[in-house]
C-alpha cells in the first residue's frame, strides 16, 4: 500500500508550514515548468494519482476539467484537500495508486505529482496509466530527479561551517530501495535512473512530448534554501501521450 508518512501527526504538521502546503501552486518551485507541459483541460476527465491537497485537482477543474478524481493513501491529506480544493466537478478517494482499479479508456489526463518515487513497481502502474487513458490521451508527471535520489540521504555535504559544499551523487546506477529523511522523518523512497523512467514510458506504449529538469521559478528565488536548488536538479517532469 505504500508509506503512509503522511499521517504521522509531527510529520504532517511540518509538511503543512511548506510553501507548498500554505501557498498551493505558487509556492512550488516547479509550478511555473510544470503547468508548460499539461495538456487543455476544457471537457476532459481528469485523474490525479496521489492527490494530497488536492492543488492540482481544483487547477483542472477551474480551468474546465468535467470531472477530476483525486486518489490519495493519507486520510489527513485528503481532509486537508476536501477543505482547501473542494470542487463540484472534483471527488477526492481514500486509496493507493497501486491498488486503484484503472478503468480501462476512461481518462483524457492522468497527473501525478512528486509521488512515483514512493512507488516500487513503477512499471505496473505505468501500465495501468496507459489502460486507463483514451486514445491520444496524456500522462504528466513529477519525481524526484535520479541526481536528487541516487545516494539515498537526500543532504547536502557540508563544510565546518555548515555551509553546503556539494549534492553527492552515488550508486546510481544501483537502483531500488532507499533510506531517506525529509522533515526529520526516515521514510522510504525508489531511486530509478532516468533511464529506467524514460525506459518505462517507451515500454508501455507512451509517446514522450517533453522531459524537463526545471530550475527553481526565479519569483521564490529569495525564499529560505530556493538558491540551493539552482546548484543540481531535484525534479524530472515529463508529458507524454498514448499512442491512437
Amino acid at each position: 500500500m505504500g508509506e503512509n508518512i503522511y499521517d504521522r501527526e509531527a510529520f504532517f504538521r511540518q509538511y503543512s508550514r511548506m510553501d507548498r502546503s500554505v501557498y498551493g501552486l505558487d509556492g512550488a518551485g516547479e509550478w511555473h515548468a510544470l503547468k508548460k507541459l499539461l495538456p487543455e483541460f476544457s471537457g476532459k476527465r481528469v485523474l490525479d494519482l496521489g492527490c494530497g491537497f488536492g492543488w492540482h485537482c481544483s487547477w483542472a477543474a477551474d480551468h474546465g476539467a468535467v470531472s477530476v478524481l483525486g486518489i490519495e493513501l493519507s486520510e489527513k491529506m485528503l481532509a486537508g484537500a476536501k477543505q482547501r480544493n473542494s470542487r463540484s466537478q472534483v471527488t477526492y478517494r481514500h486509496c493507493a495508486i497501486e491498488a486503484y482499479e484503472y478503468p480501462e479508456n476512461t481518462f483524457d489526463v492522468v497527473l501525478s505529482s512528486l509521488v512515483l518515487h514512493y512507488v516500487a513497481d513503477l512499471d505496473t502502474v505505468f501500465r495501468q496509466v496507459f489502460r486507463t487513458l483514451i486514445p491520444g490521451g496524456w500522462f504528466v508527471f513529477s519525481v524526484e530527479h535520479p541526481v536528487f535520489t541516487a545516494e539515498g540521504r537526500q543532504d547536502w555535504l557540508y563544510d565546518a561551517e555548515g555551509k553546503p559544499l556539494c549534492w553527492p551523487v552515488d550508486h546510481y546506477f544501483q537502483e531500488g530501495k532507499r533510506n531517506a529523511v525529509f522533515l526529520g522523518e526516515e521514510m522510504i523512497k525508489y531511486h530509478r535512473t532516468l533511464t529506467t523512467y524514460l525506459r518505462c514510458l517507451l515500454n508501455n506504449g507512451f509517446v514522450l512530448e517533453q522531459l524537463v529538469e526545471p530550475e527553481p521559478d526565479p519569483a521564490l528565488l529569495d525564499r529560505p534554501g530556493m538558491r540551493e536548488e539552482l546548484r543540481r536538479p531535484m525534479m524530472l517532469l515529463a508529458a507524454a501521450r498514448k499512442k491512437t
